[in-house]
């Protein structure tokens, strides 16, 4: 039966949102169950019969450049300071190296001309934020080398299908001695337009929000039109420049400190993960299976000398830029292919499909561009999508998993809090504005910051890999809300947590609206005033071991009925929160961290 554009762009967009929750679920990369639905979904129904190319192609294009924005949007040059030089080396040297040997490993192993090698090869450099930064959100790395991923990741997407344009105009359909130096050329043209673009475009943009000339309803939508107006009008000065523009447009917004764009970047966000699933879903589905069947042993050969390729870029490019042995070989475990290279190999394999005076034979294996590419993407995102979180751990440079707690506050209670979980293995770190507080928890042996919770530098300046939640424990209920809020997006909406408000514990103050708080903490009448009393008044923190003989009923009928649970530690060395929505329920083998009040000692018979 013939599908409706209709039907298929709905199964589609269905199929996408499910792999994306499929893939969170399992803990796989994203794109690797995206692609196994729309290699699948190809079986059933083939969109280039329902959906005319002439419209695909350019609502792939848009975006691309709709996702390399949202990307550029999330580079913060603060992070160059220390990541600069091995940023700079990986995105030229590396990219170059890459390339030359791509491109032989193509000539000699899959017998293409030197053209086809060189375009193969183009396309293959780029990595890309579309399965680049879920996978760092997945093993998240320590600070510095993550943000050397993201950056290259990110600027590597628009470096690689710039060049793919100049080897397709200057090798495959220029000749000789000039295709070398028209590559040249394009480049500094394709940098200099986008400069030049999207310099104009930021400066427009801030300008016009500082005078309040767009309404915040409209923001979104202005900056998005932009995007694609900015994206389109390079493209007119030099193919693919627009790539570079958004990305540069991204970077610029991204970095301005006179007006905000925090609103445009949630939407920008949400927009990302609609637009990788239909693509992936619909690039996919016009792969045949027996099209990828048909690049034979070769092409796993191809693959396997990929794999090792990455080693000798990340090597070479980065030696004497201070990055430690570790650093290196996870760097060498993380290039995954995307959505980038997805869509320039379909587009190059129908422009070299459709344009006259090509051999057939160049014909023949540039048909073979675009199911090779795919296998590429399968292979090196189920490959680094696997190892990539292993080695990390391996190399000690990620925790998958982090236990470890933010405090926002370094209070009295804070500091109690955070001594008791710190000594049983966890990283802690403590953020207040209060020096007096912040040296207190310094002479406890606590790792603190003196910073404000709710800035910027927090997340861009200090290494948080460790810590996997917030705990909000400061006096002021409306700081305590603005900080899980703040810290949603990197904790995720299950990780930060906050004291209950005063108005739990009393009716003086109006309520914080219950859809701003965070997971409240150990009980809806357990505010900050109540924790303070019991500590004034004598209670402590306590570690408790349970087991068959002293369970959790024996542990509350000798501490009483006012013990407080925080904390359990399961077996797996695993730290749970008790809160509200998941109140503690501790078994036997594991450990309780409680406030409790210590019971009097029997008194001996007179």
């Amino acid at each position: 039966m013939q599908l409706s554009p209709l039907y298929y762009l709905t199964g589609v967009l269905v199929l996408g949102v499910a792999a994306q929750w499929l893939a969170w679920r399992a803990r796989l990369p994203a794109i690797l169950v995206l692609l196994v639905f729309g290699l699948a979904a190809g079986q059933c129904a083939n969109p280039d019969e329902i959906l005319q190319q002439e419209l695909l192609f350019p609502v792939v294009s848009l975006s691309v450049a709709v996702i390399l924005f949202e990307g550029g949007l999330s580079l913060r040059l603060r992070e160059l300071r220390e990541t600069g030089p091995a940023v700079t080396r990986l995105v030229t040297i590396g990219v170059g190296i890459t390339w030359i040997l791509i491109t032989l490993a193509a000539r000699f192993v899959l017998a293409f001309e030197w053209s086809v090698a060189a375009l193969a090869g183009a396309i293959l450099v780029v990595t890309g934020p579309t399965v680049i930064i879920p996978l760092l959100r997945h093993v998240r790395p320590e600070r510095r080398v993550g943000s050397i991923a993201k950056w290259e990741g990110i600027v590597n997407d628009p470096i690689g299908a710039v060049l793919a344009v100049l080897v397709y105009e200057g090798v495959l359909v220029g000749s000789g001695s000039e295709a070398a130096l028209a590559t040249f050329y394009g480049l500094l043209r394709a940098t200099a337009v986008g400069v030049a673009i999207a310099g104009t475009a930021a400066w427009i943009l801030v300008r016009l929000l500082r005078a309040y000339w767009i309404p915040d309803y409209l923001q979104p939508a202005v900056f998005l039109s932009t995007v694609i107006l900015t994206f389109t009008a390079s493209n007119i000065f030099q193919p693919e420049a627009g790539l570079v523009t958004v990305t540069l447009l991204g970077i610029l917004l991204a970095n301005q400190k006179a007006v905000t764009i925090k609103h445009v970047i949630e939407f920008k966000e949400n927009l990302r993960v609609l637009l990788i699933s239909g693509l992936f879903i619909v690039l996919a589905a016009r792969v045949s299976l027996r099209d990828v069947a048909n690049l034979g042993f070769e092409s796993l050969i191809f693959l396997g000398v990929l794999l090792l390729i990455r080693p000798a870029a990340v090597f070479i490019s980065t030696w004497r830029t201070g990055l430690r042995t570790n650093q290196r070989v996870f760097l060498s475990f993380l290039a995954p292919r995307g959505i980038v290279a997805a869509a320039v190999s379909s587009v190059f394999a129908l422009e070299i499909a459709t344009r006259e005076g090509i051999s057939q034979t160049i014909r023949n294996q540039a048909e073979q561009l675009a199911p090779l590419t795919f296998l590429v993407i399968l292979g090196t995102v189920a490959f680094y999508g696997l190892a990539s979180g292993p080695v990390a751990r391996r190399l000690g440079v990620a925790q998958p998993n982090p236990q470890g707690i933010l405090f926002s506050g370094a209070s009295r209670l804070a500091q109690a809090v955070a001594k008791a979980v710190h000594a049983e293995g966890f990283d802690v770190l403590l953020i207040d504005t209060n020096p007096r507080h912040v040296a207190a928890a310094r002479m406890k042996g606590l790792p603190t910051r003196w910073a404000n919770i709710l800035s910027g530098y927090l997340r861009e300046e200090v290494d948080l890999s460790g810590l996997g939640r917030l705990l909000a424990l400061t006096p002021n209920d409306v700081v305590n809300t603005l900080a899980t809020q703040e810290f949603t997006e990197f904790f995720g909406r299950s990780g930060v947590y906050q004291l209950a408000p005063a108005t739990a514990e009393s009716d003086s103050r109006e309520p914080v609206s219950a859809d701003q708080l965070g997971r409240i903490l150990f009980g809806e009448e357990i505010g900050y005033g109540e924790l303070n009393r019991r500590l004034a008044d004598g209670a402590v923190i306590k570690v408790t071991p349970l087991s068959e003989e002293f369970d959790v009923d024996a542990f509350r009928k000798h501490y009483g009925p006012s013990a407080l649970i925080l904390f359990v530690i399961d077996a797996s060395g695993n730290l749970k929160v008790a809160s509200v929505d998941a109140p503690a329920s501790p078994k036997p083998g594991q450990k309780l961290i409680s406030l409790v009040e210590e019971p009097p000692e029997p008194t001996a018979p007179a």
